[in-house]
């Protein structure tokens, strides 16, 4: 209790020092100062209680929970079901999946008052959290109330682990609170109980991040995204290399890559995605300041003869994986430990990623076992990333036969790893035999 005090009491003197980075985030990004009420844990009207709360995070672990969420609105139709996000793009992901159909609104800062106002408002029967989303006060709240705790797709990374043991007396507690801790793989639930967490209530359930799929919606975008591609019926259609998810740094490495490729490939066409839509006018900058032609997602033109294609949108990239010839994952070209290799894999897509995939460590164990994945080697001054990425691209340019192999076996590796959301819906219901609720079994149509 005493570690629990003293974190309430930091946070506390940090709330000034968390609002300043919002509206700093706010200067590039509007939304982080918009519905700033939601974070003290006003959650907007009008509000069903009594029903489920899932927390996801960002944009890659609300399309990672999209399988389950559905399972979850057809298994239980008369409940309300709850997502929060905590950035403005997991905000608008969750918008764009489920509409109406779920209740929306920004997780509380994890301070006393505002998580106790979010319960009070919300009254929920259980509350679900994601991967590595561990908010000590909000989750010791839910104990007290009697609310359900689930830890879904639970991940922890052997660099994660030394860092928590450091924080031992608060997280141990924080863990031994949940009523289920459900592991992507049998590593991380390992690492789970190195951690603290009770043997008896972690299981490996298995990686939703698998449990994807392509719906209407994205052959909606799909169809919409080739009009502005391939509007010229007659002309020949362009070799579409996209490099998705980037961060500060990588765009520089794909573009000298991109110009290496030029010379020998005039008509391939490079598409960039950033991660962040902060950073949307300087990736811009950035590929005229290379003296490449740019065209805008939001300009809406149809692509020519323009070089570069930068998606200053949000919600396009699943399509943009389907319409494109090979894929590259941003975020493994430096510490932030790479982006899901299993979106463009679910398109046939051969995929190339930089040599930092850390967040993805058993997925990437797969992938490699499947000669599935192609991976680049630590970046030096003799052996670039650039050059290296420029080579791998320029081998499955020359060879469409490996391109198309490569795109199988990430597929085949996608469609054998399937079921953690049926497993993971399979606990929920078994906790919440105590919470009489109205269920429909997922067989019944009717």
């Amino acid at each position: 209790m005493i570690f629990l005090l003293i974190y309430r009491i930091l946070l506390v003197l940090l709330l000034p020092v968390v609002l300043i980075l919002l509206l700093v985030r706010s200067k590039n990004n509007k939304a982080y100062r918009q519905r700033l009420l939601e974070r003290f844990g006003l959650f907007p009207k009008p509000y069903q209680q009594g029903g489920i709360v899932v927390h996801a995070a960002s944009v890659g672990e609300v399309i990672a929970l999209k399988s389950f969420i559905e399972k979850l609105l057809l298994t239980y139709p008369n409940l309300p079901i709850t997502i929060t996000a905590f950035t403005p793009t997991g905000s608008a992901q969750i918008t764009k999946l489920f509409g109406e159909r779920v209740q929306h609104g920004y997780l509380p800062l994890d301070l006393f008052p505002c998580t106790a106002l979010f319960l009070q408002r919300l009254k929920p029967k259980m509350m679900i959290f994601m991967e590595t989303e561990l908010w000590p006060n909000l989750i010791s709240q839910c104990s007290n109330q009697g609310i359900k705790l689930v830890l879904i797709n639970a991940r922890l990374s052997k660099k994660s682990l030394v860092s928590y043991q450091k924080i031992g007396p608060l997280i141990k507690p924080c863990l031994n609170r949940f009523d289920k801790i459900l592991t992507q793989s049998q590593e991380n639930l390992g690492h789970f109980i190195q951690l603290g967490a009770p043997a008896s209530r972690c299981v490996n359930s298995g990686n939703l991040k698998f449990d994807i799929s392509i719906n209407q919606q994205v052959m909606i975008k799909k169809a919409e995204l080739a009009k502005l591609l391939f509007a010229d019926d007659n002309q020949a259609k362009r070799t579409v290399w996209l490099i998705a998810s980037t961060h500060e740094g990588d765009e520089t490495i794909a573009l000298a890559a991109f110009k290496e490729l030029l010379p020998q490939y005039p008509q391939l066409l490079l598409v960039l995605v950033p991660r962040h839509p902060e950073r949307f006018e300087h990736v811009a900058k950035l590929c005229l300041e290379q003296g490449l032609s740019l065209a805008k997602r939001s300009e809406n033109t149809v692509i020519t003869d323009k070089q570069v294609w930068l998606l200053d949108s949000l919600g396009e990239l699943m399509a943009a994986f389907a319409l494109s010839d090979i894929v590259t994952m941003g975020g493994s070209f430096s510490e932030v430990g790479g982006h899901n290799p299993l979106e463009p894999a679910l398109f046939n897509k051969p995929v190339i990623v930089g040599h930092n995939m850390s967040n993805f460590n058993e997925i990437m164990q797969q992938l490699r076992q499947a000669d599935a994945i192609i991976e680049l080697s630590n970046n030096t001054e003799t052996n670039p990333s650039s050059k290296q990425l420029a080579n791998e691209v320029r081998q499955l340019l020359q060879q469409p036969e490996q391109q198309k192999a490569r795109g199988a076996k990430a597929l085949k590796v996608v469609l054998a790893n399937q079921g953690a959301s049926d497993k993971t819906l399979a606990y929920v219901q078994n906790l919440l035999v105590t919470h009489p609720v109205e269920t429909k079994s997922l067989g019944d149509n009717s």
